[in-house]
């Protein structure tokens, strides 16, 4: 069961409709004040947190960098309830796109439930990234698939033109590919997926036997997202692609 943290200053009729609602919804719901230590005190992990805002939140700021901290190396999602002003300084000491959605009050309660659980539905962390793993050994496909797939949506191609088949289609995360293939080899798969506009931006991590100088040389040249030598250690290659995924999501909320 997923849970929800309400961060408020106040304990009113409508933080108790909230939970109310949220319960209804199967949500766990921890009600803490605007305290770190409260916070750090919750033992599960936090699916959720909703911040509602009150004309004493100005004396939270270093909660709210605290929050905004856990949202960034945790991926949790952040909503916020208040009016104008409040909302405002909510989105002035936690960075505006990491607040998914805010309410304005006076707030419809089941709306805004409805509003944060469809969220979370559509864009939480249930919601794996995708990526193509393109190789010509049955064994690899599989053993990678098995490496993966808890965490991750994992769709095999057997060949350089099936891997082209499928991105004509389908825009993966992360294209994980072999070097060495017949007859379309992995850098003819780069090289493609460079050269098409609409896919040029979908990141290429090679996972290859070939760690000799001079093909490390040409293929990244191409400018691939990293290079992986099948010899490593399964977890190793795991870790580098969580890595990889967070350090991008990273990029991309401060770029915003």
């Amino acid at each position: 069961m997923q849970n929800v943290v309400i961060v408020s200053q106040v304990h009113s009729y409508l933080i108790v409709s909230l939970k109310e609602w949220f319960e209804e919804a199967e949500y766990e719901v921890i009600i803490v004040d605007a305290d770190i230590d409260a916070i750090n005190q919750i033992e599960e992990p936090i699916g959720i947190f909703l911040i509602y805002a009150d004309e004493n939140l100005g004396e939270a700021q270093s909660v709210l960098n605290y929050i905004k901290d856990m949202a960034v190396s945790q991926d949790i999602p952040i909503f916020a309830i208040g009016d104008a002003q409040e909302l405002a300084l909510v989105e002035k000491m936690i960075s505006r796109n990491l607040i998914r959605r805010k309410f304005y009050r006076p707030v419809n309660v089941s709306e805004a439930v409805s509003a944060i659980t469809g969220y979370v539905k559509e864009h939480g962390k249930q919601n794996k990234k995708k990526i193509l793993v393109v190789d010509d050994s049955g064994t690899m496909l599989r053993n990678v698939k098995g490496w993966l797939e808890e965490t991750y949506q994992v769709t095999l191609a057997n060949s350089g033109a099936m891997a082209i088949k499928y991105l004509a289609t389908n825009r993966p995360d992360l294209v994980l590919l072999d070097y060495e293939m017949p007859i379309v080899d992995g850098k003819q798969v780069l090289e493609m997926i460079r050269s098409e506009t609409e896919f040029e931006d979908i990141p290429v991590i090679f996972l290859t036997n070939k760690g000799d100088r001079e093909t490390i040389i040409q293929v990244m040249a191409l400018k691939p997202q990293g290079y992986l030598l099948k010899s490593m250690e399964p977890d190793k290659i795991v870790e580098y692609i969580d890595n990889f995924f967070e350090e991008r999501r990273r990029k991309e909320l401060l770029s915003i």
